[in-house]
């Protein structure tokens, strides 16, 4: 069932978050398909990001306590590349892919990301293989690029609008 589940979600089209962290946790990044709102009506908006609990990230966020979920343009699949290691960077080495600014949060946050959502964590729960971080926002950055990276069927795809 492990197998035909996998494959029933590879068919979901999702977007793609590159998620950062800083502070004294250091500073880390994954690449995720999985974040969504929670609710607007949490003491400041709120959003979840699902992460693999081995990922160097998970204990970066847990002590640094901030998140920020970078959301991904099309035309930056290979930042998607990096933070997934699939090019051989590790750690900070990362980041070099793209330019970053400062979040309020002290996380790092994407130049040219069609948002990016700064977070205080404020949920941190463990399913399984994966930890679900919740935060509430204390920065949002939006940029005018409007077409979004996808992922589907285990590779990226274009979201085209319906007329």
């Amino acid at each position: 069932m492990k197998d035909d589940f996998l494959t029933a979600m590879s068919r979901a089209a999702n977007s793609v978050c590159v998620v950062t962290t800083d502070g004294i946790g250091g500073r880390a990044g994954v690449t995720v398909s999985a974040m969504t709102s929670v609710s607007v009506d949490t003491p400041a908006p709120s959003l979840l990001v699902c992460i693999h609990g081995l990922s160097p990230a998970c204990d970066a966020i847990r002590t640094n306590r901030v998140f920020c979920a970078n959301l991904l343009s099309e035309s930056q699949a290979a930042i998607s590349e990096s933070f997934a290691g699939r090019t051989g960077a590790k750690g900070v080495e990362k980041f070099a892919c793209a330019e970053w600014d400062t979040g309020a949060t002290g996380c790092p946050v994407l130049q040219g990301a069609l948002a990016a959502f700064d977070c205080r964590l404020v949920h941190d729960i463990l399913v399984g293989s994966h930890r679900i971080f919740v935060g509430e926002l204390e920065g949002l950055t939006l940029s005018e690029e409007r077409a979004p990276l996808i992922h589907h069927d285990r590779g990226y795809a274009r979201a085209v609008p319906q007329e």
